[in-house]
């Protein structure tokens, strides 16, 4: 079967995810993959390894501006002649199936031409009634409409009692708890943030920020890095990020206490931040300053760990069964899967999915 595989480029977590799903391919070689990646200048993607000779689009992306959605800037920057001719030129017949992670040139290029397609990622799970703002109609509206696709396997930290799949993060090789806190706040105004993390006493590994700007003693800035990140990460005491989700899925595994502000004005983070208050799983702040992180670790912060199964080799079995599974019976295998744990405390998520 040969799939066309589309990856919206914008942050890291997409393409953390098909990294993962590149590597569980290869157990399949009866499943041809081209992948697709837009949303992010060519230049800015690294480690692309894995996805061999891949094809590049503009698509489509959100400009951020200090730790907020800035509306007008992104539909100053939108190109929707260079994204229709896109979807308009795809070349789509040598392909039995196309997978979008949320991109949308592969995805409405799969609707126009009536080619089978499927959905996979954290966004697909909005097509059921989780946790999420009430009344924000636009956004789930442009949410649906942004990558739409025949069928989806959407995935969460929780089922919330749909046929939801657990997220794609493995667990780390090596973890301890060293002496500093990893921040990654990339859609931050940076030097504000540096001076107010130079207020607390403790050691940071900030990711995210330009490597150049001046910073205290206290703060160490690293440029991208799969490696680093991985092992900086899974050698913190403790995480602070924004309200992605693959970087709070994978700190998860590690049973890591995480701090966490949600982009302002971005849906799904919002979404994120509601469903981690609900489940317990983070402190979710409005504002990441030395304030909010002293009065955080004031309180000791325990981490709550969650074991997740091998979701994409699940996945890429079900592909290479030819879906014969239902996505509710996928969902359902997955989670029988999980094994909830502690840190130092109980978390309601960790009973929801001992259920």
């Amino acid at each position: 079967m040969k799939i066309l595989y589309g990856v919206q480029g914008t942050g890291n977590g997409h393409i953390s995810r098909a990294r993962a799903m590149a590597k569980a391919l290869l157990d399949h070689p009866e499943l041809e993959v081209q992948w697709l990646f837009s949303g992010r200048e060519p230049d800015k993607l690294f480690s692309m390894e894995p996805f061999g000779d891949y094809w590049w689009r503009e698509g489509l992306t959100f400009v951020h501006r200090e730790g907020r959605i800035n509306t007008l800037a992104t539909a100053r920057q939108l190109n929707v002649g260079r994204l229709l001719r896109d979807i308009r030129e795809l070349p789509l017949d040598d392909f039995d199936l196309v997978i979008s992670d949320f991109e949308p040139v592969t995805a409405w290029a799969a609707r126009r031409r009536g080619k089978a397609s499927l959905g996979l990622g954290h966004q697909y799970a909005f097509n059921f009634p989780i946790p999420a703002p009430r009344f924000n109609w636009m956004a789930r509206g442009i949410m649906r409409a942004f990558a739409p696709v025949r069928s989806s396997l959407g995935m969460h930290w929780y089922h919330f009692g749909h046929p939801i799949l657990p997220p794609i993060a493995q667990p780390h090789a090596q973890s301890g708890d060293g002496d500093h806190i990893l921040v990654y706040l990339p859609f931050e105004h940076h030097a504000p943030l540096l001076e107010e993390l130079a207020r607390v006493p403790e050691q940071f590994i900030v990711y995210g920020a330009p490597i150049n700007l001046p910073a205290a003693d206290n703060i160490q800035l690293k440029a991208p890095s799969i490696e680093g990140f991985q092992q900086d990460v899974a050698t913190a005491r403790a995480v602070i990020c924004n309200s992605g989700f693959e970087l709070i899925a994978e700190t998860l595994t590690l049973g890591k206490p995480i701090l966490t502000r949600p982009l302002a004005g971005q849906f799904e983070q919002e979404a994120n931040a509601q469903a981690l208050r609900e489940l317990q799983l983070a402190q979710v702040v409005g504002r990441v300053d030395a304030n909010s992180i002293s009065t955080w670790l004031q309180d000791k912060p325990a981490g709550v760990r969650i074991q997740w199964p091998d979701v994409a080799g699940n996945i890429v079995r079900w592909l290479a069964d030819g879906r014969r599974q239902s996505p509710s019976e996928l969902a359902d295998g997955l989670w029988e899967q999980v094994v909830p744990g502690r840190a130092d405390r109980k978390s309601a998520a960790a009973q929801a999915t001992a259920d």
